[in-house]
Formats: C-alpha cells, structure tokens, sequence
C-alpha cells in the first residue's frame, strides 16, 4: 500500500542524515521539497537519483491534488529545506490531506532545530512551547509576546536575521530581561550559540546573519507572600481608624502582594 513518508534532513551539517532517510528517499517514487535546489544538494550528496518535485508556500494549494493522486498509486517522500517536514511549513497540509484520504503516514525522524536549540540552551527543558515564528506587525507582535508572558515553560521560537533586532527589542519590553540562548545556524560552520540576557544579546547581535533559533526562559514563579504577625496588626490599626474592610483590604494586597481573599478571611478574624 502507498504511503507518505515524511521525511527529516539535516539542518545544516549533510553528514546529519541519518541511514534510514537516505534509504527512504532512494527507494520512494517521488519527493516533495519545499526547495528543490536545496534537497538536489543532499540528493547528490549521496547519490539518490529520485525525481523532485516542487511543494511549497506559494503552490501547495494548486500541488495538493496533484501529490494526492501520485500517493493512490506510489509511495512519495515529503521534506523541507531542513530538519522534520511540517513544523512551520506548508507539509502539514499534504500530511493532513493524505490522513483525510487514509493514505498511510510514516515518519523518518531525524535532526530538529527546535531540540537542537533546546538542548544547547542552557535553560530548563523539561517543559517548553513552540512559537514559531512571531507576528510581522508590530501591535500583532506585542500582542503575542503579552499573551505568553506569564507562561512558565521555557519558549522556543525561529527568527530571521532581517527582524532578529527588532524582536529582541520587543521581548525585552513585553518579557522583561530574562535568560536567553540565541543559536545561530546550528551545526554549519558558522554556528553560534548565545547565552546570557536579552538586553546582552541586542548588544551582541548588531549585524546578525544566518537563521536563528531562540530559547528564553519562562517567567518566574511568584512566591506568594505569608500572612504575619505584623500585617494583622496593620489590618486591626486600618480597622481601628474606621477604614473600610474593601479598601483597607485593597490598600495592604497592593502594598504587598497579599491575595485579597486571604487578607479579607484574616480582617474577619480580626472582627471576631
């Protein structure tokens, strides 16, 4: 039976593939890449004689049917220009199509930036969330940033060298100055990973190059302050002057960060 074989490939460095792709894209009928002149280079790299073909962001709607009908009658190799196909490119939509026509999905795993990335970071890998790439505009932009700030798994994101300026100078306003790794063209010959904080990597990157992946450590778990001796005493002096339970309980949670319910159960107490 037919199947798509979704295909991973190097990031950088050609010696990255592994044995089972290399069997893969020699023994499939077809290869869908998102850059054709890209995938050739590996292709010779190893001698594969596989026909290419064309599937990117620009055809993938007018290629679909034309993937699809190849899938009914042979097995077809999908890649992208580097690492595991369908993370931020237009492969999930073929991957999506052939489930929908029950064509069989077999994944060749292999080198991924986002791991790569993560791993040499420095920073806590046992939970993380993927981005992608952020937003063109800047309110979209900002936007986005707010909405992750108070996440506190790691974050992982792609940029482009053109926007990785701009975007740090937006992290750093929205998330503050945190610990970052920025890596840069991972496992080429130019690679680069940056560790500190994010006001040091604006600094550090004036003139960047190549494609990068960020790493920046989630936000920080607030410690939630206890009740003492001496906030009781405040709340009984603000009940004594005639304060109300609502504003004296406003006035001592903005004061120290108390969550109000705790403070409005010990007034209560204090009444008692």
């Amino acid at each position: 039976m037919p199947a798509l074989y979704i295909v991973a490939t190097p990031i950088g460095n050609l010696e990255d593939i592994t044995l089972r792709a290399i069997d893969t894209l020699r023994d499939v009928k077809l290869i869908a890449a998102e850059d054709t002149r890209t995938t050739r280079k590996l292709l010779a790299a190893y001698q594969i004689k596989t026909p290419v073909t064309s599937y990117h962001e620009h055809n993938k709607l007018r290629k679909l049917k034309y993937l699809i009908g190849r899938l009914e009658i042979e097995d077809v190799a999908l890649v992208s220009d580097a690492g595991m196909p369908g993370i931020s490119d237009p492969g999930y939509e073929l991957i999506g199509a052939a489930v929908e026509h029950r064509i069989s999905v077999v994944p060749i795993p292999g080198p991924s930036v986002i791991i790569t990335a993560l791993a040499v970071s420095g920073l806590p890998a046992t939970t993380f969330s993927f981005l992608g790439f952020l937003p063109h505009k800047a309110g979209d932009r900002k936007r986005f940033l707010m909405s992750v700030a108070k996440e506190r798994k790691t974050l992982v994101m792609f940029e482009s060298p053109h926007r990785l300026a701009t975007s740090l100078d937006e992290i750093l306003n929205v998330l503050g100055d945190r610990k970052i790794s920025v890596c840069r063209e991972l496992t080429k010959l130019h690679e680069e990973v940056f560790r500190g904080r994010v006001s040091q990597a604006r600094e550090h990157f004036k003139t960047p190059r190549g494609e990068f992946c960020i790493v920046i450590e989630g936000a920080a778990e607030k410690v939630q302050p206890a009740m003492t001796d001496k906030l009781r005493g405040k709340l009984r002096n603000l009940r004594r002057y005639g304060m109300s339970a609502k504003d004296a309980v406003s006035q001592v949670a903005a004061e120290t960060g108390m969550s109000k319910k705790e403070l409005y159960q010990t007034w209560i107490k204090i009444q008692e």
